[in-house]
């Protein structure tokens, strides 16, 4: 198994039946690129099919952000990784799925674009007074066609899906809370305990009770993993024309994009 002081863009902590994983680049708000999917995908496997571990928590370091998404300084017409868009999405959404534990993210912060997706596809959410909810895919030319769109509408609906995706605005932690995105907000300085306070309750129930119960809800979503599998093949197409190119441009620049120009 592997050492965790050798993950490069993740904190790996296992402490009385909880695992936490923490994206830890801050300096990038906690965007992860190749290599953090890589890792992400090696922690929830090592703490999902470990049987002294009943619940793993996913965190942001620092206070600014949980997760922001794709580092788009490692992103022309492609990411550095590997996988169908250069990030191995697919792959990292199934395992949080599959491993047979709940997920809790932990949220303080930005939670956006990919990071937003993260969020939604944990089992659980809570989240600190300071947090941010919303998708940017539009706005940079991107977006998630799968987990990210089709399953975020079953938790909030269709309607409050669409908005999301296509307005880009952001969303405080109360008004996710209201829309179904999150299970608890509370004042930021409570956040860590309330988290454990959850985590404590989940250790002592049955785990195998929890691991039915979770794949019995994924059973009635897993069809997404086909349409997320779909729509990865056609943004990589997506990410090679000038349209999306532009939307990556503008953002490093810190410009308003001018996607129109490329409108067929």
């Amino acid at each position: 198994m592997r050492d965790p002081k050798t993950y490069t863009d993740l904190l790996y902590e296992e402490k009385e039946g909880i695992a936490t994983i923490t994206l830890n680049r801050p300096d990038k708000m906690n965007a992860f690129r190749g290599i953090t999917c890589d890792e992400l995908i090696h922690a929830f496997n090592r703490a999902g099919w470990n049987t002294d571990i009943g619940v793993i928590v996913l965190t942001g370091a620092g206070t600014r952000a949980f997760c922001t998404g794709g580092d788009q300084s490692a992103h022309e017409g492609s990411y550095d990784g590997t996988g169908t868009i250069g990030l191995p999405m697919e792959a990292l959404h199934a395992i949080m799925r599959v491993v047979p534990k709940p997920v809790i993210a932990k949220v303080r912060g930005y939670a956006i674009g990919g990071g937003n997706v993260l969020a939604t596809l944990c089992d659980l959410t809570i989240a600190a007074e300071s947090a941010q909810f919303g998708q940017v895919g539009p706005k940079v030319g991107s977006v998630d066609p799968g987990f990210g769109t089709a399953y975020l509408s079953r938790i909030v609906g269709e309607k409050k899906a669409r908005e999301i995706w296509y307005m880009c605005r952001r969303y405080t932690a109360q008004e996710a809370a209201a829309m179904g995105l999150v299970n608890k907000v509370v004042p930021d300085d409570q956040l860590d305990a309330e988290v454990e306070t959850w985590c404590r309750e989940i250790v002592e129930r049955s785990p195998t009770a929890i691991a039915i119960a979770k794949r019995s809800f994924n059973a009635d979503t897993d069809s997404i993993a086909g349409i997320g599998g779909l729509g990865m093949q056609a943004l990589k197409l997506y990410y090679a024309t000038e349209e999306s190119q532009e939307g990556v441009k503008a953002f490093n620049e810190k410009r308003k994009p001018d996607f129109r120009r490329f409108a067929r």
